[in-house]
C-alpha cells in the first residue's frame, strides 16, 4: 500500500535558508507550499525602485522568486494590521533596534499553524538554524517559539534538525531524519555549500534581510514618530514614508520629509493630499511634506529649511509655494540664509 504524500507549509522569507529548507523537503518527496506574511516592514525592491543610486540593485520580490525557482505555490498573506501589536507591545522585548524578533517569529508560526489546519497540511518547516540569530534562534528560544506559537511537534527545521530532538514528522517517518542537517552558528558557509550541492547559484544574499525594524536609522525615525505623537501607533503610510527622504524635526510639533532626488519626489507626490506640502517655485528643489500641526511661524521656518535644499540655497530670496491640506495654496518669500545652519540634532 502506497504511503500518502505528506504536505508541509514552508515559511518563505526569500532568503537562502528558507529556500534550502524547502528544497530539502522536496528532495524527500514532500508536497511543499510556501507562505509569506506581509507586515509592511518588509518591502523588497521598494527603496531600490525609488532611488537612482539603487537602480542597479535587485528589485525582485525574493519570496516570489524563490517559490518560482523551487516550483512551489506561494501564498502571500497581509497581516499588517494584526502585526501592529507585535511591533508596539512585544512580550519578549526588542532586539538591538525596534525589531521584536522573538515575538515576530512566534506570531508568524501561529499564523502558519492556522493556515496549516485550514488547508489540511501535516506540518510546518522553516529555515531556522540554531545559533544564527542572537534573539530568535538561540538553543533556548527555538523550543519557546515552537511552544508559544502552538506549532509544537509539527514544526520541523530541516537545516538544524539533527541538533534537536526528533519532531513528529521525523518520528512518524514522514521524513527521513538521516537526510536532514546539523547546521549551527552564524557562519553561512554550510548553507552556501548546500546550495552548491543543489545547483543553486542565484539566491538572495545569505546574510540579507528585508525587515526595516532591524535598521538603526529606521528604528530611530519610528521612535521619533511615536514620541512626537505621544502614542505608540502607526499607519501603513507612516511606515512607508519612514523609508524615504531626509527627516528633519526643527520643533517638537512638526517634522519635514524632504525628497533627496527625483524618484523620492515622485513617490512622495502621492501623499500631497494627506500632508501640507511645499516646493520652491523660483528655483529647482525638492518636494517637502510637513508632518504635524503647524503655525504660520512654523511654516516660515519650514520654508527656509526647504530653501536650503533647493538650487536657491545661496540666493537672497526664494519663493516657496505652500499648500495646506485644508486651505488654498499661498506663497512665502524666504531668505535661506536668514537663520543659522541646520543643527545636526534636528535630523532624525
Amino acid at each position: 500500500m502506497n504511503k500518502p504524500i505528506r504536505k508541509a507549509v514552508a515559511l518563505i522569507s526569500g532568503g537562502l535558508d528558507s529556500m534550502l529548507a524547502a528544497r530539502v523537503m522536496l528532495e524527500q518527496g514532500i508536497h511543499v507550499e510556501g507562505i509569506n506574511f506581509y507586515t509592511g516592514f518588509c518591502v523588497e525592491g521598494h527603496t531600490h525602485a525609488i532611488r537612482k543610486q539603487d537602480q542597479n540593485k535587485n528589485k525582485r520580490n525574493n519570496a516570489l522568486w524563490t517559490a518560482e525557482q523551487l516550483g512551489i505555490k506561494l501564498h502571500i498573506i497581509d497581516v499588517s494590521e494584526e502585526y501592529k501589536d507585535i511591533v508596539i507591545n512585544p512580550k519578549h522585548g526588542y532586539g538591538s533596534n525596534l525589531n521584536p524578533c522573538l515575538d515576530c517569529k512566534g506570531f508568524m508560526l501561529k499564523k502558519a499553524v492556522e493556515w496549516m489546519e485550514q488547508h489540511d497540511f501535516d506540518f510546518i518547516i522553516t529555515g531556522e538554524v540554531v545559533g544564527q540569530r542572537p534573539m530568535s534562534q538561540r538553543r533556548d528560544t527555538l523550543p519557546l517559539v515552537a511552544r508559544e506559537s502552538g506549532a509544537g511537534e509539527r514544526l520541523l527545521r530541516p537545516l538544524c534538525a539533527k541538533n534537536m530532538r526528533p519532531t513528529l514528522p521525523e518520528r512518524e517517518g514522514w521524513v527521513d531524519r538521516e537526510k536532514l542537517h546539523k547546521i549551527s552558528g552564524r557562519s553561512r558557509k554550510p548553507q552556501m555549500a548546500l546550495a552548491a550541492e543543489f545547483g543553486l547559484k542565484d539566491y538572495a544574499q545569505p546574510a540579507g534581510g528585508c525587515c526595516f525594524l532591524t535598521d538603526p536609522a529606521y528604528s530611530t525615525k519610528l521612535a521619533d514618530l511615536w514620541k512626537a505623537r505621544q502614542k505608540r501607533d502607526y499607519e501603513l503610510d507612516d511606515i512607508m514614508l519612514l523609508k524615504v527622504g531626509r527627516h528633519i524635526r526643527p520643533r517638537p510639533n512638526f517634522k519635514l520629509i524632504i525628497g533627496r532626488e527625483e524618484g523620492e519626489n515622485n513617490f512622495m507626490d502621492g501623499y500631497r493630499k494627506q500632508f501640507t506640502h511645499m516646493r520652491a517655485t523660483s528655483h529647482s528643489g525638492p518636494l517637502v511634506l510637513v508632518d504635524g500641526e503647524t503655525s504660520q511661524d512654523d511654516l516660515e521656518l519650514a520654508a527656509r529649511i526647504m530653501a536650503r535644499f533647493s538650487q536657491g540655497r545661496d540666493a537672497e530670496q526664494v519663493t516657496v509655494m505652500v499648500k495646506p491640506t485644508d486651505s488654498a495654496a499661498f506663497e512665502l518669500q524666504v531668505n535661506p540664509m536668514a537663520s543659522e545652519a541646520i543643527p545636526q540634532e534636528w535630523y532624525v
